[in-house]
């Protein structure tokens, strides 16, 4: 594990592959979250309890922009089973599986209890609301809020309030 200064981990986190692990400054990761992908987590950024990332076996990576969150109960997924055009299991040989890394830009947030499917790119500033589901490969438009199963765009976000909060501490 490669990580910054204030860096805090649970007490009760399973990270399968530490070497695959690199986080900036104040990075919170709270009780109960397993990683077993890839992971590269920008600084102050927050991975609330029960977050589970998952998949990719290391050819694929998650990786998290400054001043990003999780909420709890989110799953990330590298790697799934195909429902639609393949067998439903991981043990026979030549099934294919959806896989991709997943990418959060700077300023993004996934809301409790959401899964991203592989292969997502969520640019800059979008928010993502609870219990939502991405399906892979879905299109964002930067700085709004998207919510639902299936998830669709709701409103634009405060882009100058927000970037305006961070100026006022000093921290851009």
């Amino acid at each position: 594990m490669n990580v910054g200064k204030n860096f805090t981990l649970g007490e009760y986190v399973i990270i399968k592959k530490p070497e695959l692990l690199t986080a900036g400054d104040n990075v919170r990761i709270a009780d109960f979250c397993r990683i077993s992908a890839a992971c590269s987590i920008g600084s102050d950024c927050e991975i609330a309890p029960g977050t589970y990332i998952s998949g990719g076996d290391g050819k694929y990576t998650f990786s998290m922009g400054d001043y990003s969150s999780l909420a709890s109960g989110v799953r990330i997924w590298l790697s799934s089973n195909d429902y639609v055009n393949e067998l439903v299991t991981h043990s026979v040989p030549l099934v294919k599986e959806i896989q991709g890394n997943v990418t959060m830009d700077k300023y993004t947030g996934i809301g409790t209890n959401s899964v991203i499917m592989p292969n997502n790119h969520i640019p800059e500033g979008v928010s993502i609301g609870a219990l939502s589901f991405v399906p892979s490969n879905y299109k964002f438009e930067p700085w709004t809020v998207y919510a639902g199963r299936p998830i669709k765009p709701i409103k634009k976000r405060n882009k100058e309030n927000i970037l305006q909060t961070l100026k006022n501490l000093g921290r851009i």
